[in-house]
């Protein structure tokens, strides 16, 4: 550890002292540790760059980014000159940006020049971005990038998103809208190093920023963490995080190397996975899958040896309609005329929904508001949270209209995802059991923990999951419910051996 980075790291901890995290939460600001911004300058190849090397840090923070890669370029002999430029925002801690700023001058081997901007970094460029007339005609461009951008979602019409609608879907996170922006702002053939949430890895409403991050540049390496509360240490930051380097070309690499460390924060332990491109990236929608072992690899080449996915079977996984807490006035704590029963996640117990005691106030809905209420028909329910220290992601059960012949009608709450025929039709008694068996698999688990890592079970991620014909899943329903064993080791070995053998 060189004196330049201990001395930033040092004062930044006497900030932080003084500074509520409750108040930088707020920003979004979170400070990486010393270990991570060392790993992070680390990632770089040094030995492409030119003589003169332009760095960026869009949100620098305090500098200690910037301070680990300057200690990274000291020790690269063909470099002689650095030009730095950060971006910072914030006036509380600007004048500490700028004293260690002017350290890393004074203190760099090789000469050293910098520029601190306190404009927003993606408000002083959006015209270049969206290649306005009134643009910079040829807008700074860098050799190299590394980031701890702001985690902060914004709103649709905030300045920041409309600034760059073309990387906007859904909700909008600044930090995804940063390294939109730092890709733009590479040369070609330059490299980015991110620390981010993993949430952008799937889901639609990270669709058109994946869209543009896999057109304008290629993944070459990903760093996963074992445990998402010691990435920040004292930050308590709660998100999924990872580290990613983007090199801005046209051509996929053959393969991404893909890393993680076992022991949280200090980067001793780590495991590394090189991965074919064309299976880290995939999907119709430009999903990002993350294996970390061989065994996950070969997960994703059985469920990738099918093309179509539920829907394109006649099958979809939906979310539950009610949100109790809104409807308080339709609820019911007891049976009776025009009441249905209200089922939530605790009812699924031992691959069968029952309908006992969910330890919820209220267990039944009126029947009243159709928009409320659904068929009483055969489905697969599945539990849209569950605890990260749990076994399993997916964690499910068969609901048999048949077990409850009383009613018509029953209600579902959004905490549960449901499968049922996409025109609204009934699925018969085999297809349910099958479609039951896939979700209860090991190998589906594993293929959906690789794909989200988060908590959450998201019925459009479910939906896009390559799966067998329904012939063959109506066939593994077949097997497993003449078995009558609805465990996971059951479903294993139905699974495997009619479809993925």
């Amino acid at each position: 550890m060189s004196d330049l980075l201990s001395v930033v790291i040092e004062r930044t901890g006497s900030f932080l002292e003084e500074m509520p995290k409750s108040l930088r939460k707020k920003k979004g600001q979170f400070f990486t540790s010393r270990e991570t911004a060392v790993f992070m300058a680390g990632m770089f190849d040094l030995s492409r760059l030119p003589e003169d090397v332009c760095v960026l840090d869009p949100g620098a923070g305090s500098g200690i980014l910037a301070a680990a890669l300057v200690d990274q370029l000291n020790q690269a002999e063909h470099i002689h000159r650095i030009h730095l430029t950060c971006y910072e925002t914030d006036p509380e801690i600007t004048p500490l940006l700028r004293k260690n700023l002017a350290f890393l001058k004074r203190r760099s081997h090789i000469p050293l020049e910098y520029e601190l901007l306190t404009g927003d970094y993606i408000l002083t460029q959006q015209h270049d971005f969206k290649g306005d007339l009134l643009a910079v005609p040829d807008p700074p461009k860098y050799d190299l990038i590394i980031a701890n951008p702001p985690y902060l979602r914004v709103t649709r019409d905030d300045p920041a998103a409309l600034a760059m609608p073309t990387v906007v879907h859904g909700a909008p996170n600044l930090y995804f809208l940063f390294a939109s922006m730092s890709l733009f702002n590479l040369k070609p053939g330059a490299e980015m190093v991110y620390i981010i949430p993993r949430s952008w890895t799937s889901g639609l409403y990270f669709l058109y920023f994946r869209r543009y991050l896999f057109s304008v540049g290629k993944l070459t390496r990903v760093h996963l963490f074992a445990s998402r509360d010691k990435v920040f240490k004292e930050e308590e930051v709660l998100q999924e995080t990872m580290i990613i380097k983007v090199k801005k070309t046209s051509d996929a690499p053959k393969t991404i190397l893909v890393t993680s460390n076992q022991s949280n924060g200090d980067f001793h332990n780590i495991t590394s996975l090189n991965v074919p491109y064309t299976s880290v990236v995939a999907g119709k929608d430009i999903y990002l899958f993350l294996p970390t072992t061989a065994e996950e690899m070969a997960v994703i080449h059985k469920i990738h040896s099918y093309e179509h996915t539920l829907p394109e079977e006649g099958l979809r996984m939906r979310t539950g309609v009610v949100v109790d807490f809104r409807q308080g006035e339709d609820l019911r704590k007891e049976p009776g005329e025009h009441i249905v029963p209200l089922f939530y996640s605790q009812h699924i117990r031992d691959g069968r929904v029952h309908h006992n005691p969910s330890g919820k106030d209220f267990d039944w809905i009126v029947d009243e508001k159709p928009g409320l209420i659904q068929k009483n028909k055969n489905y697969v329910f599945c539990k849209r949270f569950t605890a990260k220290e749990e076994h399993r992601r997916l964690q499910c059960g068969l609901y048999l209209a048949e077990d409850f012949p009383q009613y018509r009608f029953i209600g579902t709450q959004n905490k549960i995802n449901y499968v049922d025929h996409v025109d609204g039709s009934e699925m018969d008694i085999p297809t349910t059991y099958g479609v039951y068996a896939l979700l209860n698999s090991t190998l589906f688990d594993v293929y959906y923990r690789v794909l989200n890592g988060s908590t959450q079970v998201n019925s459009t991620e479910v939906n896009s999951i390559p799966v067998p014909p329904v012939e063959k899943i109506r066939q593994i329903g077949q097997r497993v419910k003449a078995a009558g064993d609805l465990t996971t080791p059951a479903c294993d070995s139905i699974v495997i051996e009619v479809a993925y053998a």
